[in-house]
């Protein structure tokens, strides 16, 4: 066991180091933060128009309202995302930061199919989310470029900075638009569509089939808790990766219940949150439980667990994860690893044999075990019950080796003091 967190603390971290301090990928992470807000109202007016406008008929004079917010929302969020990414990006260069995300907006809706009455909303739908990322990181980095180079007007002194910002966003943001814009142009006169017929046909398609495969859902969650295991933050560190996967699914979702349709894909970005993430990555609240329930001998992990329980409550295990420690624990390695794959297996199962419905809606990821669940599936108490039946796995898996992590310290307690 030494040997190979050995080997992976020479190979693996620093790579996934990295890749988690990338300014892009750290871009596209803090531009879907940006927008949780704006996700969650739309997503909370989906709800309430399939639950409580539906079981109280005089509360149907909201449904009017629901579908105004959702409009403004969930419906168009790749703009909303957009700006944000080409903002942070734009910010982490140090360069103007508001310019750059307008830039890459415009430059995204350039790229779109145009029609005699205007843009379609469905092209500003999650389905549109990986062509606006790519343009987004595009746009920014000419932007930028073309600012470090000095290709822009300089105003005098004297006038207004808001002024002097625009004239000097002027020529970059004249080049990434335009350069958009030719590009739409070309793929345009070659009959091949638009920019976002591309990149939806040959790459995100492509990916969220893949995405919707068990075994890759499975990847995922192994993935995010091996990071954790060396110190690295996982869920950070997949969470580009994973909303683009699984945000466009979410609102598919969404949107099929909004038009009164049965949602269609069974893995979400929410998915993870409600079924997997029990107490946070590796389900550790089920580690807590099983903590409280069978470690006799060491009063420190009670002590932990009753300290670190009503974070993990709320989906945050920092406390566990660093003070049991969790980070190199080889004792605890292989429950973290293998728990929430299996968790994952079981929600799959249940929601492929239509036990549970689809989740579609966005929730905020620290809601407790099994009201996320009831939350995202539109009151679903089955949802509920199983993500109630996964935190009980968790702690069954977690038994044996907590058992044997208070067994082993009071063993070398004993050892100490016999020499």
């Amino acid at each position: 066991m030494d040997t190979f967190i050995n080997f992976m603390d020479e190979h693996f971290v620093p790579v996934a180091a990295r890749i988690g301090s990338q300014r892009h990928l750290l871009a596209i992470r803090d531009g879907f933060a940006a927008v949780m807000p704006i996700t969650l109202a739309g997503a909370f007016a989906v709800l309430i128009n399939n639950t409580l406008c539906v079981w109280i008929p005089a509360l149907k004079f909201l449904v009017p309202i629901n579908n105004a917010v959702w409009a403004g929302t969930f419906a168009i969020m790749t703009i909303f995302v957009v700006f944000a990414t080409g903002y942070n990006l734009a910010k982490s260069y140090d360069e103007d930061a508001l310019a750059a995300g307008l830039i890459s907006l415009a430059s995204f809706i350039v790229t779109l199919p145009q029609t005699d009455g205007g843009l379609k909303v469905n092209y500003l739908d999650a389905t549109a989310l990986f062509t606006g990322l790519i343009v987004a990181i595009i746009s920014t980095e000419i932007f930028v470029r073309l600012t470090k180079a000095h290709i822009v007007i300089n105003m005098p002194g004297d006038i207004p900075p808001a002024v002097g910002r625009a004239f000097a966003a002027l020529i970059p943001g004249l080049g990434s638009i335009f350069l958009f814009g030719i590009v739409a142009a070309i793929i345009s006169a070659s009959g091949a569509g638009s920019l976002y017929d591309i990149i939806l046909k040959t790459i995100q398609t492509p990916l969220q089939n893949i995405g919707q495969g068990v075994g890759s859902a499975m990847l995922a969650t192994f993935l995010i808790t091996l990071f954790w295991f060396f110190g690295l933050h996982g869920a950070n560190l997949l969470d580009p990766v994973m909303n683009v996967v699984y945000v466009p699914a979410l609102q598919a979702n969404a949107a099929a219940v909004q038009a009164g349709a049965h949602p269609q894909f069974l893995i979400t970005r929410v998915f993870f949150d409600v079924f997997c993430h029990l107490g946070g990555s590796g389900a550790t609240l089920g580690l807590l439980v099983a903590i409280i329930l069978v470690a006799k001998r060491r009063k420190d992990l009670k002590t932990l667990a009753r300290l670190a329980l009503p974070a993990g409550i709320f989906q945050i295990n920092e406390p566990v994860i660093f003070g049991l420690p969790i980070v190199l624990n080889p004792i605890l390695f292989i429950p973290f690893i293998i728990v929430e794959p299996v968790l994952t297996l079981i929600a799959y199962i249940a929601t492929a044999i239509g036990l549970v419905p689809p989740t579609y809606v966005a929730i905020p990821w620290t809601s407790p075990v099994g009201v996320g669940a009831f939350l995202a599936t539109g009151g679903s108490w089955t949802a509920a019950l199983v993500a109630i039946i996964n935190l009980i796995v968790a702690t069954l898996i977690y038994m044996p080796f907590v058992m044997l992590l208070d067994r082993q310290k009071v063993e070398e307690k004993e050892e100490a003091v016999s020499k």
